[in-house]
């Protein structure tokens, strides 16, 4: 469970919150500047009572007979996400996955940077992609620690994913976001999220087959 001050809630209250942020700014995009809570509903594949329970949990929003707007809902949605302030990033591992990340221009849209990269390939030290010099891993700590980077991205193998995790942890990272396809041992207060593809596909084949 997540507490704030108001209540706790589930972690999937925060998942959910991030795709209403999503469709919210693509309405805004589009010019559509006030929307109910069932057009939301119809459009996220969820009920309005578990839409309005989301956002119960942080205040009272929209106008009952009126519905919500885009902007007002955007700017409030980035607010209870930390959106609306700039988060540094560091990525280990620089390979196809990790130097596609560095180059991928929506993270600036969520206000998220990437500001250091580090590999053990000597050949890829001292490289720039897209603004981020490539570093000798073993430059990590110091570096975290003089830049106060909170969130670290890994993409390397999973042979070596717990050394690195442990290795990050001890820098002071307090969020770790972990693409191989491994359970890291971290303690309880770091935040983990795992993108882990083979085990997303694995699922998909299971329900095809089925």
């Amino acid at each position: 469970m997540i507490c704030n001050d108001k209540s706790c809630f589930s972690p999937e209250t925060i998942k959910r919150l991030t795709v209403y942020l999503q469709n919210f700014k693509r309405l805004k995009k589009n010019n559509v500047e006030i929307v109910s809570s069932g057009e939301i509903s119809k459009l996220l594949n969820v009920s309005p009572e578990q839409f309005r329970k989301d956002l119960s949990y942080f205040g009272e929003f929209g106008k009952r007979g009126v519905g919500y707007s885009t902007t007002t809902m955007v700017d409030e949605l980035e607010g209870i996400l930390g959106l609306d302030k700039k988060w540094t990033v560091a990525l280990v591992g620089v390979g196809k996955l990790g130097s596609s990340l560095l180059n991928y221009p929506g993270f600036s849209e969520l206000n998220v940077k990437f500001t250091a990269a580090f590999d053990s390939d000597k050949k890829k030290h001292g490289k720039i992609i897209n603004n981020v010099e490539v570093h000798d891993v073993i430059h990590f700590k110091k570096i975290i620690k003089k830049r106060k980077i909170k969130i670290c991205v890994i993409c390397i193998p999973v042979e070596n994913v717990q050394e690195v995790a442990d290795m990050v942890v001890d820098s002071g990272i307090q969020a770790i976001l972990n693409f191989a396809p491994i359970v890291l041992n971290v303690p309880e207060k770091i935040y983990v999220s795992n993108m882990d593809i083979y085990s997303e596909i694995e699922r998909l084949i299971y329900y095809l087959n089925k």
